[in-house]
């Protein structure tokens, strides 16, 4: 999964690298806007899906062969405030559900076992923009209000107490990525690329921290006026 996964993100940037080349002029064009024209600010409403996996510290070696990834949904909104001609500054607040999975045989579960964490997540990124590409990254921190471990097919809540099978709720990481962006008549379509990077251990005992790919698409208007734009 994580392979196919890096596949598809290597062949999107070289689509996308593709076509960007395929538009010459008419990025030149927009080129001598951008260094005029501040950029714009947009709402967002988040809606995706999410791969998401955790890695084990010092076993994630040996449990390698065992770690499947697992999809899960977000749901938010997402706010990009134009700052300046190149830079703006992008906050979102998001329902997120992260966790992993392994497979039968496992050295730690010995029985196949799926971990999903529901969690609440805000990440601030400064989005760096060179015409139609743009490259980002920032802190975000998150918090675990529930989760559910499912074995062979029985799931029960997971404890947020400090016990030998407990988690935290806080968790905090750094988000990073590229994205491109389309424009329409009507619309401006935005593909983000973004891998969220655990540095919390989230167990009591041993060690986990989660990590996620997210893909996501935004369509939207800018505001008529950017209240946030540098005169």
């Amino acid at each position: 999964m994580k392979k196919t996964l890096q596949m598809t993100f290597i062949l999107g940037m070289i689509f996308l690298s593709e076509n960007s080349f395929g538009q010459t002029n008419e990025l030149g064009s927009e080129k001598i806007k951008a260094e005029k024209v501040t950029q714009n600010t947009y709402l967002d409403l988040v809606l995706n899906v999410v791969s998401t996996n955790i890695n084990y510290g010092t076993a994630n070696t040996s449990l390698a062969d065992y770690k499947k990834a697992v999809l899960g949904g977000q749901l938010g909104v997402s706010f990009r405030a134009g700052i300046s001609p190149k830079f703006s500054l992008v906050t979102e607040l998001y329902f997120l559900m992260k966790g992993g999975s392994l497979t039968t045989n496992n050295p730690l579960t010995i029985n196949k076992s799926t971990l999903r964490l529901y969690t609440i997540e805000l990440p601030v990124l400064a989005r760096y923009h060179v015409g139609r590409f743009h490259v980002n990254a920032g802190p975000s921190i998150a918090y675990n209000f529930y989760g559910t471990r499912e074995i062979e097919g029985s799931t029960s809540s997971v404890s947020f107490t400090n016990s030998s099978d407990g988690f935290k709720h806080w968790d905090a990481g750094v988000q990073m990525g590229a994205g491109y962006t389309f424009h329409t008549k009507r619309k401006t379509i935005l593909l983000d690329v973004r891998y969220n990077y655990g540095l919390t251990n989230i167990a009591y005992s041993g060690e986990m921290r989660n990590r996620n790919l997210i893909i996501a698409l935004h369509f939207s208007n800018p505001w008529k006026t950017n209240p946030l734009a540098r005169r």
